[in-house]
This record gives C-alpha cells, structure tokens and sequence, in this order.
C-alpha cells in the first residue's frame, strides 16, 4: 500500500499525517505516477494551512509539483510509457508515493536532472517565464530587479533575466540568498533589510531607474519597489507571502508605469494551451543546461513535517524537496 500526507481540514502542520492511501488505477485520460521527489514551496505551505486565495477541497495533500515514473495508463492516453520518467504539476497531491494525474499536467522530465532537480523546475520557471516574457514583455538591455531573490520564482526569474540579456539586480535578505542569487546569473545583489535599500538598488544601477520589478514578496516591500521605476516600468505582482500592500495610485499616473498581475493558474483556464507550452519551453531549457534551481535540503516522506516547517519558514537559500 502506497502512503500519502492528508489532512481532513486545512491548518497548522499538525492537522497532516501520513497514511496509506492508494490511488488505484488511472481513469480515462489519466497517468498513475510513481512519486520520487516532490518540492515544497511557500506556497504549498499556504494553501495547506487554508491561508492562499484559493481553498483546495478535502481531504487534501499538500504539493504541487513532483517528478517520478509513469506506473500505468489509462485509456485514452497517448505519448507516455509505463517506465517513462515525467514531472508533472497539480493543484495538490503531490506529497504521496504514487497519484494519478490528468496526461495533460505530464511532461518529460530532463534526462540530464534528477528527480530531486526536475521536480522543482515547472512550476517556479513557467511562473517567471510567464512574468518576464509575457506578462512584463522582458527586453535584452533592461534592467531587472528581483525581490525575494533567493526564493522558488525570485532565482528563476534572476536566471530567466539574465539569459533574456537584461541587467539583473538581485535584493534578497540573507547573505546565502544574495550568494545563491549571484551565482544564478545576477550582476549584483543587495540587501532588502537595509535601511538604505533605495540608495542601494539606485547605485547598482549607476544612479538610472529600473525597468521591470519582479515581485513574489509583496508588503512594504512592493511600494518602495514601486518608487524605483522608471518611464514605462513594469511591476509584476506574483504574490505576497509578506502581505497585501496598498499602492498609491499617483504612482503609476506619475510615472507611467504599469502595475501588472501575473497569475498562471488563470493562464491555465484561460488559456490551456499557452500554460503547457511555457512548461514544455522551461524543461527544454532546463535540459540544455540553461536553466538549473538550487536545492536547499532534502527529506524523506517520513519527514515531511519537517519539510513543511522549513519551507514556511522562509529562511532556504534554495528549494525545500521531500525524496519517497
């Protein structure tokens, strides 16, 4: 019998257990994967704890995202082989030892990451993907400030930015988040608890404004963030784990710049097709060597209270990933 971490209501870390749960075979149109890693973000600790904007239903296990082995396959279901290695995203799930999944949340996994590696590029890559090419319109020769950089989606924005060609200025707040941040390609990092902070992004970029904030922390942090723009900046929102902050709406008319949201769980309703095909594009750059996330620490599923104690926490330089 396989095991899973469930909750019957949502809430503290101790509502979960881990308790045999077996899937069962995949329906029509379904993929039964064989677990191997699974990453823990922010995120995932949020909607377990039933903090996010969206509640999942019950019973519910925590994580969105994993890597494994295809295990069986339901009727219908095309381009996948028993045996073949796959990650795979979902609203849940994912800290089990084996689930079934629709073929539609599959990819192929990089041949050239491990299940601990490939687990935790789909869903923070697509996210930035989607912020800086899409949504944020990203030039080469722009320069980009990554807050929360040390974080899921802050390093792999600091990776898509700087192979997009931009100028990349990391603010982080630990020396680990600010090494980590540089060696992902940023040109210089600074610290987002200093008093200074301002003086500091401004002379990282040789007194000039900023042209694209990206923004996963929110807080206080966003307007001081805001304020660095220059004429026809964007500042993307991809979350706000520090809290909902309250933007002046003369700044956007004074600086013509652009408060943007980014959210690919709606790109995923609204536009299907376009979601998979950011996945489909980040894997493939993961499998060239292009993109590659840093990992902070495993654990094993026996630990995953652990696991999820250190991703609420907030303090990793690097991914939180739970190895079955």
């Amino acid at each position: 019998m396989t095991r899973a971490v469930i909750a019957d209501a949502l809430g503290p870390i101790e509502n979960y257990t881990l308790r045999p749960r077996d899937p069962g075979p995949p329906g029509p149109g379904q993929v039964r994967v064989a677990v191997r890693a699974a990453g823990v973000s922010f995120v995932d600790v949020l909607v377990s704890a039933g903090r996010y904007q969206a509640r999942p239903p019950l019973p519910f296990t925590p994580g969105s995202e994993c890597a494994g082995i295809v295990d069986a396959l339901g009727a219908d279901v095309s381009g996948f082989a028993v045996g073949q290695r796959v990650v795979a995203t979902s609203w849940g799930g994912m800290l089990a030892e084996a689930v079934n999944l629709p073929a539609r949340a599959l990819w192929p996994a990089p041949d050239n990451l491990s299940f601990e590696y490939a687990a935790v590029v789909p869903v923070s890559y697509s996210t930035s993907w989607h912020g800086l090419m899409q949504r944020g319109d990203l030039k080469p020769g722009e320069t980009l400030l990554v807050l929360g950089a040390g974080g899921a989606t802050g390093f792999a924005a600091v990776q898509i930015g700087a192979w997009r060609g931009a100028r990349v200025i990391a603010s982080a707040s630990s020396d680990a988040k600010r090494a980590v941040a540089l060696s992902g390609g940023a040109h210089v990092a600074v610290d987002s608890g200093s008093p200074s902070w301002a003086d500091d992004v401004k002379a990282a970029n040789d007194g000039k404004r900023i042209d694209v904030v990206f923004d996963p922390v929110g807080g206080e942090g966003t307007v001081r963030a805001f304020r660095t723009l220059g004429w026809n900046g964007r500042h993307l929102v991809v979350g706000f784990p520090a809290g909902i902050p309250a933007l002046p709406t003369n700044l956007p008319l004074l600086k013509s710049a652009s408060l943007v949201g980014v959210n690919v769980s709606e790109l995923a309703r609204a536009d299907p097709d376009a979601g998979r095909a950011n996945h489909a594009r980040v894997l493939a750059m993961a499998a060239e060597g292009i993109f590659r996330p840093v990992i902070a620490r495993t654990y094993p599923l026996d630990h995953y209270a652990q696991a999820m104690t250190d991703a609420a926490k907030g303090d990793s330089a690097g991914r939180i990933v739970v190895v079955m």
